[in-house]
């Protein structure tokens, strides 16, 4: 069978073929999965079960149940001060659909959109599929990887439409500070552009706070805020996202999405509205184990020999630097797979920002955590 020409060349992405390699082998202290180790609490699980029972077995809404959609708006404005109608949620399979649905809306051919570095990887093919032009923004470390105006001001053109925006961060654990973000939303407003503002490891704060961009004057009816309960309440296996988005973009995305996935799996919406109403107390207790473990990881990495490790603000993502032993990020990652057995992930495909630099994920117990740093730390002295 011919495949269609914009696919004959297609490869695996490096974090991707990353997680196929170590599906096939043993004995792996996994620190690449961004995904909790935590399962779903036992109370969420019955609210779906009680949801089959009662009937939620037929297509749900399109744009999603409504009493869904109003859970979402109440944890936003109780956690984080933004105050949505129903009708500007859109309930998606995964946050990640959020983002393609929102350029599919968006974009015209040729339209550049910004991409904070570091970045997750999945967006720069997203923008292109549907159109777009991804344009890099270089941060540093120096920075806390937190973006300036400056920065942004040496990207823009004539034909930016867009900034993706991303805090906390995924790789780089930075929480982009009130200031900062006010800036950005001025420079925002100043070019007429559009926010996909990822929030999704919103409720993984340790240091600083979290500020919810819609919140600043002019900024709610230019960003699609979007968020789901994967991290939050450990429910990546059921494919739980949402956007906020002013309600006519909401509805266009409603509409691209009925030739998709045609709605939300019912029982899951069901689930998430009982997750979103009763499990704040749980959250915080996980929040707390994440910023235990980042923290003692931090220490045991700044204490080995050529590496530097900068502080997380939030999510559960280390960013170490590791130029000081010598090697690439790739050739760091895949050496410390092939030799030590311990995963993570090279810093390169975040974008330009990340060469010299690996993704740990914070994601397994304290006891593998600091058995995969035995490991690491006995890796690079062999170096």
């Amino acid at each position: 069978m011919r495949l269609a020409k914009r696919y004959r060349e297609m490869r695996p992405p490096e974090m991707v073929r990353m997680f196929q390699t170590i599906e096939r082998m043993e004995g792996v202290l996994n620190l690449s999965i961004g995904e909790p180790d935590f399962d779903t609490e036992p109370d969420i699980v019955e609210a779906a079960a009680k949801a089959g029972y009662d009937g939620f077995t037929h297509y749900p809404p399109l744009q999603g149940f409504l009493d869904v959609r109003e859970a979402v708006c109440r944890y936003w404005e109780r956690h984080h001060g933004l105050r949505a109608d129903p009708g500007e949620v859109y309930m998606a399979v995964g946050g990640i659909q959020v983002a393609h649905l929102a350029f599919a809306a968006l974009l015209d051919p040729g339209d550049e959109v910004l991409l904070v570095e570091p970045y997750f990887p999945p967006y720069v093919s997203q923008v292109e599929a549907n159109g777009g032009v991804p344009v890099a923004v270089p941060t540093r470390e120096e920075n806390g990887f937190a973006p300036t105006v400056e920065d942004l001001k040496r990207a823009v053109t004539s034909r930016t439409r867009g900034l993706l925006l991303n805090s906390p961060c995924n790789p780089s654990g930075r929480v982009v500070p009130r200031r900062q973000l006010e800036e950005i939303a001025e420079f925002v407003g100043e070019h007429d552009l559009f926010v996909l503002s990822d929030e999704i490891y919103e409720s993984l704060v340790f240091h600083g706070e979290h500020v919810c961009l819609a919140t600043f004057p002019g900024m709610r009816e230019r960003t699609v805020t979007m968020a789901g309960l994967s991290k939050s309440h450990c429910m990546t296996g059921w494919r739980l996202g949402y956007g906020i988005a002013p309600e006519a973009l909401a509805r266009t995305m409603t509409v691209i999405a009925s030739s998709q996935t045609y709605g939300l799996n019912s029982l899951a919406q069901k689930a998430a509205l009982y997750a979103l109403d009763t499990q704040d107390a749980k959250v915080l207790e996980r929040r707390a184990i994440f910023a235990e473990r980042v923290a003692s990881v931090a220490e045991r990495l700044n204490a080995m020999k050529g590496v530097r490790c900068p502080p997380a603000d939030g999510a559960f993502y280390l960013f170490p630097n590791i130029s000081g032993s010598g090697l690439s990020s790739e050739d760091f990652s895949w050496r410390l797979l092939e030799e030590a057995k311990v995963a993570t992930v090279p810093g390169s495909p975040f974008g330009r920002s990340g060469k010299g630099y690996i993704r740990i994920a914070c994601t397994q117990s304290q006891d593998t955590l600091m058995r995969a740093m035995d490991a690491i730390e006995k890796f690079i002295d062999t170096l």
